[in-house]
């Protein structure tokens, strides 16, 4: 992407302009980091003495599976340790400055000017009560960088890059105004706003739709080389580290397992860990039909203010037993059809026919049945769950809603459930913060079990995990699909996700369906011209596809 903006090109402080120095200098040392965390009231080694070397102008792709070390080490380039985690030894050498021995004003002077982080969670990063702009430009105009006209008007060109909609006014809303993966966009925004010298990002395409992943990665790959910005990109997804990384880490257990060039470890990874990173995802559901609809959406239109419809005339059919997946870009009506479903928006025209009956469209006007019948499980576990609740209270809640269970018999099937998530019973008592993101997912899917529902809406549910989690989460969910019999729409933007859950597919754009049928045939050509771009847009472990599709669009 070679799009030009004002303001995006310069950065001056009141010292003049800034050196960055030349591309190939060292710019970040780390040697024998180690790093403890605190859990189960004792401190465990969670980095084990790792090494890390970053040039300027170079990045590094950080993978590994769940809980180990990734986005721990990579606050630890930034000198900062996350609540419950110290760094217990080694050094950490950003230019020249280390970190392990500098003072909080020297570190908070570095933060959101020199370094940036784009973190995994952008719905839990905001502030809810202060628009988007005011926050995209803070720290660029506290650390006198920029004057506030100046910052502001870089942020929307930032926001043009970044293909966000209406870029000169977007940043006017609030958090809640945009979608998810409008919101990650606004944290890149964010982190560029500074041209920092260096960026970690954690998982920043994670939310994203595959079409609007490509102009994300486009963006950031064409900022990071006209800056000399390095960077640590910390991914479970190996397609996307091809585009962006010079050099790959391996991490495992808060070791390494092996470092080498992209190429080399795409093509030849020498352990067999590497090896088993590369070949997970073979997952694929045989397709199967029923004429048995649990749910219908009938010619639905819905809007969030009076004016403007965000659906038009969606119909959709699940039948009983079955999953039919959701996919579209960012804004498409996904999650907004699943607002309609479960009565969070109401339609402004059609209906929602659930086992044959017509449900009111207003949650509040629902049966506490017709609650219980249809639950859904969201996409940030960790914004969907009390952070001061217990896991057995969290999963408790519906069982004493729903069903009235209470003392002995609630606490039985609490472990039940946990038992059926593959959770054990130490998990009884531990609150959210003591679990890994996948377990988080699985409190999550036992709490709409508790309900005992006929219908589960999965909202991204595995978007934010790592492919070896990923796996085990599409696992679980066909294994309860076949004990229990439950339907799942599921709504995700994973073509890989698609492929291992779903029997039927509906494809949706700007609010409209515009292909429905069976796996095979959505996934068969010919395409209609959006399934097709949806298609296009899948990362391929190839260093070169993103390249070479830039190129062929232009």
């Amino acid at each position: 992407m070679n799009t030009k903006h004002n303001n995006t090109d310069s950065m001056t402080t009141n010292n003049g302009s800034v050196d960055r120095g030349e591309k190939g200098d060292i710019l970040l040392e780390m040697r024998d980091v180690r790093i403890d965390g605190f859990s189960d009231e004792k401190w465990h080694h969670i980095v084990k003495g790792v090494d890390l070397t970053l040039k300027r102008g170079e990045v590094m792709g950080l993978i590994g599976e769940s809980g180990a070390g990734k986005s721990t080490l990579g606050l630890a380039a930034m000198g900062f340790a996350q609540p419950g985690c110290k760094i217990v030894g080694g050094t950490i050498t950003f230019d020249g400055i280390e970190l392990t021995t500098a003072s909080e004003n020297e570190k908070r002077a570095l933060w959101g000017s020199r370094i940036a982080y784009v973190a995994q969670s952008a719905a839990a990063s905001f502030n809810p009560a202060h628009r988007l702009i005011d926050q995209t430009v803070e720290s660029t105009v506290n650390s006198g960088l920029r004057t506030l006209d100046e910052a502001q008007q870089d942020a929307k060109a930032l926001y043009a890059s970044l293909q966000l909609p209406d870029p000169d006014n977007i940043g006017d809303r609030y958090p809640h105004q945009v979608s998810g993966g409008q919101l990650q966009r606004m944290m890149t925004a964010m982190a560029m706003s500074s041209r920092p010298d260096l960026i970690i990002f954690d998982e920043p395409t994670t939310a994203l739709d595959v079409t609007t992943q490509v102009e994300v990665l486009v963006a950031m790959r064409d900022i990071v080389e006209r800056f000399n910005t390095a960077a640590i990109y910390i991914t479970h997804d190996l397609a996307v580290v091809a585009q962006m990384a010079d050099f790959i880490k391996v991490l495992r257990y808060g070791q390494e397992v092996e470092e080498a060039q992209t190429r080399a470890m795409l093509t030849a990874p020498k352990e067999d860990y590497t090896k088993s990173l590369w070949s997970v995802r073979a997952l694929a559901k045989p397709e199967e039909t029923s004429e048995d609809i649990v749910i219908e959406i009938k010619n639905v239109d819905a809007a969030y203010s009076s004016s403007i419809n965000v659906l038009h005339d969606v119909n959709i059919k699940l039948p009983r037993g079955r999953t039919v997946a959701v996919v579209g870009e960012s804004g498409s009506g996904k999650s907004t059809t699943a607002r309609v479903i479960t009565g969070l928006l109401p339609p402004v025209s059609g209906e929602v026919v659930f086992n044959g009956k017509v449900l009111p469209k207003a949650l509040k006007d629902r049966s506490k049945d017709q609650l219980q019948r249809i639950q859904m499980i969201y996409q940030m576990a960790d914004t969907a769950m009390n952070p001061r609740q217990t896991i057995a209270e969290i999963i408790g809640r519906p069982l004493e809603f729903y069903h009235g269970l209470k003392g002995k018999p609630k606490q039985t099937r609490i472990l039940e459930l946990l038992s059926l998530i593959e959770l054990d019973e130490t998990f009884y008592d531990r609150l959210p913060s003591e679990l890994s993101g996948g377990q988080k997912q699985r409190v999550c899917i036992a709490r709409a079990l508790a309900a005992q529902p006929d219908v589960i809406i999965c909202d991204e549910v595995t978007s934010a995990l790592d492919q070896i989690v990923q796996e085990g989460i599409l696992q679980l969910l066909l294994r309860l699909q076949r004990e229990l019999g439950i339907s799942y729409l599921f709504i995700t933007h994973d073509i890989a996700t698609v492929q291992a859950i779903s029997d039927e597919i509906v494809v949706m754009y700007q609010g409209a369906v515009v292909e429905q049928g069976l796996k095979s045939e959505i996934m068969s050509p010919p395409y209609p011209e959006y399934t097709k771009l949806l298609l296009k847009s899948v990362p391929e472990m190839d260093p070169d596809w993103l390249t070479n599709l830039v190129n062929d669009r232009n």
